[in-house]
């Protein structure tokens, strides 16, 4: 074995580095990822092993950990690219995919997403290059503490991807910091192999070192659990995903909007087929919240749909296989609370719940959903906030504003004013059906509805309902898609053309999109049974009369609505500003205090004359030293120190500590009065022992720096040499 090698050393670094890899656990699962990672540490140290054993290999040791450790994810992630166990051209491929396109692929895809090779592979090739940086910064060039960076910056890109956050963080960490200890201890124990060249600074875990390291790394996780369990500002952490998205199919994308008319135009013809074990009231392909006057349009965020989506955690879970035969464009029927699909893997908009896939031929496939139950909606409040439900109106025509304020009759925007505008819709104007339907859905057509014709299709509805609702404050979008169909046929229900519908949705506090029917056709058609829909179906009931509603008059002296959020927000948030302030604070006055308290408090001493600036040098030393972990105990002479000092740093340290010894003998008991000479030739002594310890590590000085306790005096300091 060679002297560079320290088992323990090394066990401590790949394991640092492993567990970086499974830091990637929220994105993929633990357990597709435990065997490659596993792997390719066994691997990292298996040659580690070799050329210990066999010095003339350890040149080539980057170059066999990263062989064998591609060979071995081939044949646990590549198995079916393989020939007889062998590596094919399809091998080296997967490979090349995996390290160029599989971070892409994954920050494309919902979470968790698909193990699947060309996604899957980035992480232990990730791993793999940590393990070969990092062995070789602590073989060859003896640094532990860089050895570490690699595998640091694997875990930075965990958590770049999703960041761990409460009692998971401080698992993580601990998990992280167990064979980080075992590495930098492994480094300083008694008797553990490295550099013979030449006296060797020690890093000893005494109180002085592990101290701050210790209560910053406490501070640090007990913030971090702190911070994520307030959520202030209620958002998920940031992540490298918020600026991927997939990119859309490469097929014609039209608009379903635009071929409602000719649907309903020919109402026979099969657009797909189901069969489903819970009801269903509208199959959606679209969600449209964009429109700037003429259009409509999706503002759509797509991802490729990984292993499945999370769906309410009480809700009523259903399913339905689907054969769809009459759809040219990429969208498919979809659920809005999916949490996964079998037979495809195709494009998700998480916040639409809708799908998209490349080919436009005919496709089977089954869907999961898991619809939440809604006690009762009433009055409830409606959700500002909710995305795109406000979006724009384009150049409204001055005389549909007075439709917007008639229609809701001056009520503030609640749930009720939304079933009061539909209930307007519905009262006031009539579902075109037979020829000639009207179609379009811009301002033109929209005025034309409104204040003329007063007739049009689930497209005119849908759209007018939408721009009312947003001019009267009300947060909504537009969906197009298809009822839920009664006609079976061969045991499956099948939908045609007639059943094309486009409906709008509501943004309600707490119930999320709710789904309303302007045209009246839902009551009439018997639908609305799950459980958004019979939610629905009871707040109509309890609406009371048109003339009965009137708006809410407000207490006198009650402030407006958006003051009363402006005073509560502010009440519920200054006092997590006020925490993070203090935080903040004590970490700027720990890094920034210590040291320059350190520094002013050396200038004051060396300003002293006479026997005072003797023995100011000798307290510098002292705290020096002790703040670099030499033990000192009341009672311990200058000579004592020295010898302390010098078997943790040598004659470097040793010998000016002795020579001081000599001028604080003649300052305290010659007798002679003490010139500036011998303060001279202290604070000479204090820059000798200054340049010793900027020899130490890196690590050691910033410790040392940074630790406070040698600022409290020490009683009784000054003894006889």
């Amino acid at each position: 074995m060679t002297a560079g090698f320290d088992r323990i050393a090394v066990a401590g670094l790949l394991g640092a580095t492993g567990v970086a890899g499974m830091l990637f656990a929220p994105v993929f699962g633990w357990l597709p990822l435990l065997v490659p990672v596993l792997v390719v540490v066994l691997l990292g140290y298996g040659c580690a092993e070799l050329t210990a054993r066999f010095p003339k290999l350890v040149p080539y040791r980057p170059l066999l950990v990263t062989v064998l450790g591609l060979l071995g994810l081939i044949e646990t992630v590549l198995t079916s690219t393989t020939l007889a166990f062998l590596p094919t051209m399809a091998s080296l491929r997967g490979l090349a995919r995996g390290f160029t396109q599989g971070w892409q692929l994954t920050l494309q895809s919902t979470w968790p997403a698909r193990p699947v090779p060309e996604q899957l592979l980035f992480v232990p090739l990730s791993v793999l290059l940590a393990v070969v940086l990092g062995l070789e910064l602590l073989l060859r060039l003896k640094k532990p503490l860089l050895a570490l960076l690699p595998g640091l910056a694997v875990a930075g890109l965990a958590q770049a991807y999703q960041a761990l956050t409460g009692i998971g963080a401080v698992a993580a960490a601990l998990g992280y910091a167990l064979p980080v200890g075992l590495l930098l201890w492994s480094g300083r124990r008694p008797g553990s192999t490295g550099s013979s060249a030449g006296p060797r600074f020690s890093w000893r875990a005494t109180g002085s070192a592990v101290w701050p390291a210790l209560s910053t790394v406490v501070a640090l996780l007990a913030g971090a659990v702190v911070l994520a369990g307030l959520d202030p500002v209620d958002r998920d952490p940031v992540t490298l995903k918020d600026s991927q998205a997939a990119p859309p199919p490469r097929t014609r994308l039209g608009n379903p909007l635009d071929e409602i008319a000719l649907r309903l135009g020919r109402p026979d013809q099969e657009v797909f087929r189901y069969r489903s074990d819970t009801p269903v009231d509208q199959w959606r392909l679209i969600v449209l919240n964009g429109f700037d006057g003429a259009n409509w349009l999706a503002d759509s965020r797509l991802r490729r749909l990984g292993a499945g989506l999370d769906g309410a955690p009480s809700g009523a879970a259903g399913s339905a296989e689907l054969q769809v035969r009459g759809l040219a464009g990429p969208w498919l029927p979809s659920h809005p609370d999916l949490t996964g699909v079998d037979g495809l893997t195709p494009l998700v908009d998480q916040t639409a719940g809708t799908l998209m896939a490349d080919s436009a031929s005919a496709r089977d496939y089954r869907l999961r959903w898991s619809t939440p139950e809604i006690e009762g909606l009433g009055t409830g409040e409606i959700d500002p906030r909710a995305p795109g439900g406000l979006d724009g109106l384009g150049a409204v025509p001055p005389d549909v504003e007075q439709v917007a304020k008639e229609a809701v009759r001056g009520l503030r925007p609640t749930f009720q004013s939304a079933l009061q505008l539909e209930r307007f819709l519905a009262t006031n104007y009539q579902v075109a059906v037979g020829e000639d339907l009207p179609t379009g859905h811009g301002w033109p057509q929209l005025r034309h509805f409104l204040l003329e014709s007063k007739r049009g299709t689930s497209e005119q509805f849908a759209a007018a309902y939408v721009v009312l609702a947003r001019m009267s404050g009300i947060p909504a979008r537009l969906v197009v898609g298809f009822r839920g169909s009664d006609r079976t046929e061969g045991g499956m229900s099948v939908v045609r053309n007639r059943d094309v519908l486009a409906w709008p949705e509501v943004a309600v506090a707490g119930a999320g999109w709710v789904p309303l029917d302007p045209t009246a056709s839902a009551g009439k058609a018997g639908q609305l049974r799950t459980g958004p829909g019979k939610a629905v179906a009871r707040a109509r009931a309890q609406l009371p009369a048109e003339q009965e509603l009137r708006p809410p008059q407000l207490p006198p002296g009650t402030p407006p609505d958006a003051a009363e959020d402006q005073n509560a927000d502010a009440g519920t948030t200054w006092w997590w500003v006020a925490l993070i302030g203090v935080v903040v604070l004590f970490g700027l006055g720990w890094l920034l205090g210590v040291p320059v308290a350190k520094v002013v408090r050396a200038r004051r001493r060396r300003r002293r004359s006479g026997a005072e600036g003797v023995l100011g040098a000798w307290d510098e030393i002292r705290d020096r030293l002790r703040a670099h972990g030499v033990p000192f105990r009341i009672g311990m002479t200058p000579r004592d120190l020295a010898e302390s000092a010098g078997s943790l740093a040598g004659d470097g340290i040793r010998e000016p500590v002795a020579r001081l010894a000599k001028v604080l003998d003649v300052t305290l008991w010659s007798g002679v009065p003490v010139g500036d000479g011998a303060v001279r030739r202290a604070w000479q002594e204090v820059g000798e022992v200054r340049k010793g310890l900027a020899a130490r590590p890196f690590a050691a000085r910033v410790l040392a720096a940074l630790e406070p306790r040698t600022l409290v005096p020490l009683k009784a300091s000054r003894r006889k040499s």
